[in-house]
C-alpha cells in the first residue's frame, strides 16, 4: 500500500519565478526559494507608507530649518542690497551739487563759531534751524544762486495724513541745453528717517545718511525710496505696522509739494549778531504831552533817556 501523500493547498504555496514544474513534480522536492529583491522592494514601500510619528517629526524638524534657513538667507540679501543702492546714490554727484554742498558748509561752520541770539525752539549746530535756513539762503543768494526757503503743504488722503515741512532749495538754469536743476537743502535730513524702535538693520542703514543733505530732487526721491522700502521691511520684520507718516508718499510730500516759496532777504536781520546779554539796554523814549509827570521819577529810571515836554 503506497504511503499517503500529503497535499499543500496552493494558498499556502510559494512558487519561485525561476522555478518549472512539470506534471507530478512534488512541489515539496523542489528548492527553498529565495526571497527576491521585489518583495523586499514591496515591504519597504510598505514600511515606508506606515511611517512612525517619531519619523514624521523628524521630517518637519527638517523642513523648518530649511525654511528658516531660506528667511535668513533672504533677509541678509535684502539688506546688503538697500546698503549698496544708497552707498551708490548718496556717491554719484554732479558739480553743481558739489559747489551748493560746499557753500552750505561754509555756512554752517561759520555758525558754529558765531553767538547767536535766536528765539526759536527748534535747534540745530550753532543756532535754530529756522535762523539757520535763512542765513544758508542768505549766503547762497550773495554767491548768485536763486536760492529760497520753499514751504510745502498737502491735505490728508486715504493712503497719507495731512502735515507741512520747510527746507530750502536753489533753482539753477545755467545750462541751456537741459532743463532746470532743483537741489534741495535739507538741515535735519536724517532725522526725518529715524525710528526708535526700528532693528539693528534699519538704524545701521539710516546711519549712514548724511545729517544734512544737499542734492538733486532726483536724487532725494531715489533715497526716499531706498529708506521707505527698509521702513516697511523694518516693521514686517517686527511685525509691527508701519506708520502712515513713514510710508514713501508721505516723506516724498514734504519736498515735493511745494506751495511757497519765498526769495526775499530783505525784511530779515542778519544772524551773525554779536550781542552782551549783560550790558543795559539804553533807550530813547519818545516826547509826549503825557510825561509831564515823568520829572519827579527820572532818578529812579537811570538806564533810560527820557526827554521831558513841560505843558504849557
Amino acid at each position: 500500500m503506497g504511503g499517503a501523500t500529503t497535499r499543500v493547498p496552493m494558498s499556502h504555496r510559494v512558487l519561485s519565478p525561476s522555478s518549472n514544474y512539470n506534471d507530478g513534480d512534488n512541489p515539496v522536492d523542489q528548492p527553498v526559494l529565495q526571497l527576491s529583491g521585489s518583495i523586499f522592494g514591496f515591504l519597504e514601500e510598505d514600511t515606508t507608507v506606515l511611517s512612525s510619528p517619531e519619523t514624521d517629526r523628524y521630517h518637519e524638524i527638517d523642513d523648518d530649518e530649511k525654511e528658516s534657513t531660506e528667511i535668513t538667507e533672504d533677509k541678509i540679501k535684502f539688506w546688503e542690497t538697500q546698503h549698496h543702492n544708497l552707498h551708490a546714490t548718496l556717491f554719484r554727484t554732479t558739480s553743481l551739487e558739489s559747489k551748493i554742498r560746499t557753500r552750505t558748509k561754509e555756512v554752517l561752520a561759520e555758525l558754529d563759531t558765531t553767538d547767536n541770539v535766536c528765539s526759536c525752539s527748534r535747534r540745530i549746530s550753532g543756532g535754530c534751524r529756522a535762523c539757520g535756513m535763512i542765513e544758508i539762503c542768505r549766503q547762497l543768494q550773495n554767491s548768485g544762486y536763486n536760492s529760497a526757503i520753499c514751504k510745502s503743504k498737502w491735505k490728508s488722503s486715504s493712503d497719507i495724513p495731512s502735515g507741512e515741512h520747510t527746507y530750502i532749495d536753489v533753482i539753477d538754469n545755467s545750462n541751456r541745453k537741459k532743463l532746470e536743476a532743483r537741489v534741495i537743502i535739507e538741515l535735519e535730513f536724517r532725522g526725518q528717517f529715524e525710528m526708535k524702535k526700528g532693528s539693528d538693520e534699519y538704524n545701521g542703514l539710516v546711519l549712514k545718511l548724511p545729517e544734512v543733505f544737499v542734492g538733486k530732487i532726483e536724487r532725494l526721491l531715489a533715497l526716499i525710496k531706498i529708506v521707505s522700502n527698509a521702513a516697511k521691511r523694518c516693521m514686517k520684520e517686527k511685525k509691527m505696522h508701519l506708520g502712515p507718516w513713514r510710508k514713501q508718499p508721505y516723506m516724498e510730500a514734504k519736498w515735493v509739494r511745494v506751495v511757497e516759496r519765498t526769495t526775499s532777504m530783505a525784511m530779515v536781520e542778519p544772524l551773525a549778531v554779536d550781542r552782551d546779554p549783560t550790558r543795559t539796554v539804553r533807550t530813547r523814549a519818545r516826547s509826549s504831552m503825557l510825561t509831564m509827570d515823568l520829572l519827579d521819577n527820572v532818578p529812579k529810571m537811570s538806564n533810560y533817556l527820557v526827554p521831558v515836554v513841560e505843558v504849557l
